[in-house]
């Protein structure tokens, strides 16, 4: 069996607990910035969002960059700084960012859209 070279990609997680009652505005200004990011970002690869029903003012954003330089990018972009600029008034807490390269991805950052 023949190992192919991989390029890691870069992954962020991000948590945020939302304020009771504020959890729908909160998704929507954060599918705001998702969108954004894949539609207008080549680094970005995906971005999801993702929420628990043990835990439902918990929000989890699962964000995936062809580099760590592709997510320095990301933080200079104008759909971010909205983001950031609405969000204070709906949320609790701003848990620690985490970052992680995936050593194994269903997708490879050299393949993936130009």
């Amino acid at each position: 069996m023949q190992s192919s070279h991989r390029t890691p990609v870069f992954a962020v997680i991000a948590q945020f607990e939302v304020k009771p009652g504020m959890r729908e505005d909160f998704l929507a200004i954060a599918r705001n910035d998702a969108g954004h990011s894949v539609a207008d970002e080549a680094g970005c690869l995906q971005f999801d969002i993702c929420t628990s029903g043990d835990e439902p003012d918990l929000v989890t954003f699962y964000e995936v960059y062809r580099s760590e330089a592709a997510f320095d990018a990301h933080l200079e972009t104008p759909h971010l700084d909205r983001f950031r600029r609405k969000i204070p008034a709906l949320i609790a807490v701003e848990r620690p960012v985490r970052f992680l390269s995936c050593e194994h991805c269903h997708r490879d950052a050299s393949d993936a859209r130009s």
